[in-house]
């Protein structure tokens, strides 16, 4: 783990404890903190509802601005982890 920051995102469920969190296609770890795990959880479920074409136009991009939000916020507070998981 690296910087202790804020999950960007204000509605997002953050836990308690770290976790280990798996790059789906890798199968590499890490332990990310409670608001990284939050971010983490955001940027994926973004991305999943984005992709899944069913929303209109102006909600899909919505999506999208989450997903690189959360991106940016995890190459400068978490960039080992970025690497790992989301690159």
């Amino acid at each position: 783990m690296t910087t202790k920051a804020k999950c960007p995102f204000k509605d997002a469920m953050i836990g308690e404890e770290p976790e280990t969190v798996s790059n789906p296609f890798t199968g590499q770890k890490c332990v990310l903190d409670p608001d990284a795990v939050a971010t983490y959880d955001v940027i994926k479920g973004a991305e999943q509802i984005a992709s899944m074409g069913m929303l209109s136009e102006e909600r899909t991009q919505k999506m999208w601005e989450e997903v690189r939000l959360g991106l940016s916020w995890f190459k400068e507070h978490h960039p080992e982890e970025y690497m790992i998981l989301l690159d």
